[in-house]
């Protein structure tokens, strides 16, 4: 089991990006919750299988149409 506390910048708030996330991670079996910051950012906590984590930071680094991720940090 992996754990992860994850930072998400960029055009990332009002393009879906929570809901986006929230069915990639039951899609996975990945536990936890995603929410916005005021500073334009979404923050994720992530729980899950290795394997799973790594397909789920991966689509992180694109997000959902719409989204123009920046960075992820980890």
């Amino acid at each position: 089991m992996q754990h992860l506390d994850i930072r998400v910048s960029g055009i990332v708030q009002g393009v879906f990006f929570r809901t986006s996330t929230k069915e990639i991670a039951d899609h996975l079996d990945i536990n936890g919750w995603v929410m916005n910051h005021n500073d334009g950012s979404v923050r994720i906590e992530a729980e899950g299988d290795a394997t799973a984590m790594q397909q789920f930071c991966e689509w992180l680094q694109q997000g959902p149409e719409g989204a123009v991720v920046e960075n992820v940090e980890a």
